[in-house]
């Protein structure tokens, strides 16, 4: 199994740092994790957030491509309906150029309504923008000279150069709804999973029934985790940051759901307080945030990666706001006593 770290770059008011000083200090973790044995770096993406939540991969994939020599680069994910596809193509191609072919692109439909508000995109056309910006993507990359019209992209006899070092560089698409998932399988891409056993099991299906093995494809899952060497220096360094990471993303999940109308004010989001997270998270369930001994994580990851097939596993480590100091201890004996276990499957 390869595995790689996130980074998200959230830089919260309550603990903001210079940001100059806040990236070249992630951009030093991301180029150590190389060093510590770590196979992947992958970088996110979402707009207009308090915290600064990454905004911007491919200078960030273009600055890591140049100081690192053998860990991949990828992102999980760029929210395609929201840039222009033949502008990805290029960026995306010049990034694996910069890399000597090391670059994956990872893609999703976004789903925060605000995003799509500010760019004033409709936010009921990402899936058919994706799935038309995931051909734009790859016939650019693929053929000397494309063509293609459709609802969103129209263009004629368009000519890459430069191309990419990878003949193509991999596609992988996030995916959690039927529909989405469905749409991953039929598009030809890699999957990006949230820790969800059925989405997977449903894309393998899905493979299977496009008479593909499902073997050829690769899988990542998420999870976030944290080090430290007794379980609760674990949770002291971390609670306040997971607090705040699992805050926004349930917020922003209420504010997409079905019912716009009736968004969830942040004093109604059913979130217990950071002292309180510990005894409220079951950590045997798959996917919840493993915090603890090396020991205890590595049992957590291991019966995370029993569910579903999994060729890459994503840790999220980075916490939003926590100590660089804390999270280069955890990555450094996550590294030293995981790592090792989880290359072995």
């Amino acid at each position: 199994m390869k595995v790689g770290l996130l980074w998200s770059f959230r830089n919260p008011p309550k603990w903001r740092r210079p940001w100059a000083a806040f990236y070249e200090e992630q951009i030093q973790q991301a180029v150590l994790s190389e060093e510590l044995g770590y196979d992947n770096i992958w970088l996110t993406e979402h707009h207009f957030s308090e915290d600064g939540y990454s905004p911007s991969l491919m200078p960030i994939a273009g600055n890591l491509a140049g100081r690192t020599t053998t860990a991949r680069i990828g992102t999980y994910l760029v929210l395609l309906p929201l840039h222009d596809a033949r502008h990805v193509a290029e960026d995306a191609a010049t990034v694996d150029i910069l890399s000597n072919g090391r670059f994956d692109l990872g893609l999703g439909q976004g789903y925060v309504p605000n995003e799509f508000n500010n760019f004033e995109i409709d936010r009921t056309k990402r899936g058919s923008l994706l799935e038309e910006g995931v051909e734009v993507i790859r016939g650019m990359w693929t053929n000397e000279s494309f063509s293609y019209h459709g609802e969103h992209y129209n263009m004629d006899d368009v000519r890459l150069q430069p191309r990419p070092v990878q003949n193509p560089p991999p596609i992988w698409i996030g995916a959690r709804g039927t529909k989405a998932v469905r749409r991953t399988a039929r598009l030809d891409c890699h999957f990006l999973g949230v820790s969800e056993p059925a989405g997977q099991q449903l894309y393998d299906e899905m493979l299977t029934d496009l008479g593909k093995n499902p073997v050829d494809y690769f899988a990542t899952q998420l999870q976030w985790a944290y080090c430290a060497p007794t379980t609760d220096q674990a949770w002291e360094d971390c609670q306040e940051h997971l607090h705040h990471l699992l805050f926004w993303y349930q917020k922003w999940a209420a504010e997409a759901s079905d019912n716009i109308n009736k968004i969830q004010s942040d004093t109604e989001i059913d979130l217990p307080d950071p002292d309180k997270l510990r005894a409220s998270l079951d950590q045997s369930i798959p996917g919840v945030p493993l915090i603890g001994t090396p020991e205890e994580v590595a049992r957590g990851l291991d019966n995370f990666s029993n569910s579903m097939r999994m060729t890459h596993l994503v840790v999220g480590m980075h916490f939003p706001g926590l100590d660089p100091v804390k999270s280069r201890q955890s990555m450094t004996l996550f590294a030293k006593e995981v790592l090792p276990l989880l290359h072995k499957k």
